[in-house]
């Protein structure tokens, strides 16, 4: 009877404590499966914004450039391939203004973007859109034709050529066989004339010359011009006596005429 009430004793408790290393590792279990805690929210991205005219623009335009952003914003920076510098004054209550002008771009849509970092850290990033149409280009203007004159067609060795040309071009000349140097360089008025003195050669021989008119180093013109290289220039006419120079020889009578031997 002894040892059978020992026998259930040992298996009583060997029971009790198998319960008890499983009531330990139910509450193992149970502890690890705990749920953890949630994540905080994070923080919403500032907002920011970047605005350029939305009417098509030309090359060359100035324009002007507006962004919101929080005030106190960093580093604030637009750029576009069709825009130059652009540059921002400084920034009130959220908001910067600056101006740029359009670059030589063919006509589309150019994106405007902007950058900078919010007083909080995070980085601000906005977009536009930019359209340029540059249009029909405008003809340019045809410049009018050089023109050559001469204050006469015709000299003798010794006399002056007043020589004018009207042109657009920068510089302008004359090129003759017939006048000194064979070349008379002219001064311009910045105003497209031009003018100059030339000198019929002392050697020149009677016949014809021609005159070559340059502008812009180009022949534009080609005139004739006559050479008289015998005899000698016209003689000036002479001055009436006045009665005062009039002179009356001894025994004659004065006839308003000086003495033949005068």
């Amino acid at each position: 009877m002894r040892k059978a009430r020992t026998v259930r004793t040992l298996s009583a408790i060997a029971l009790a404590s198998t319960l008890a290393v499983a009531g330990g590792a139910a509450t193992t279990a149970f502890a690890a499966e705990a749920p953890s805690p949630s994540p905080s929210a994070s923080t919403p991205a500032a907002k920011a914004s970047v605005t350029v005219p939305s009417s098509p623009v030309k090359p060359g335009d100035a324009i002007s450039v507006t962004v919101t952003a929080p005030a106190g914003s960093k580093n604030l920076a637009v750029s576009s391939s069709a825009l130059g510098a652009v540059k921002l004054g400084p920034g009130k209550d959220g908001t910067w203004t600056g101006t740029a002008t359009v670059a030589d771009v063919r006509d589309g849509g150019y994106g405007v973007a902007l950058t900078g970092t919010a007083p909080d850290g995070a980085k601000l990033q906005a977009t536009a859109q930019l359209t340029v149409k540059a249009g029909s280009p405008k003809p340019k203007p045809t410049p009018a034709p050089s023109t050559l004159q001469l204050s006469t067609d015709f000299g003798r060795p010794g006399d002056e050529v007043v020589i004018t040309v009207k042109s657009s071009a920068k510089e302008a000349y004359v090129k003759s066989a017939a006048f000194a140097g064979g070349r008379v360089d002219l001064k311009g008025d910045g105003k497209g004339t031009f003018t100059g003195t030339a000198t019929v050669a002392a050697d020149a021989k009677t016949g014809y010359y021609g005159i070559e008119a340059f502008a812009g180093g180009r022949k534009f013109d080609t005139v004739k011009f006559s050479v008289e290289a015998k005899g000698s220039p016209a003689t000036k006419p002479l001055k009436p006596l006045t009665p005062g120079e009039h002179k009356t020889p001894k025994g004659s009578v004065n006839t308003g005429q000086a003495p033949a031997d005068a």
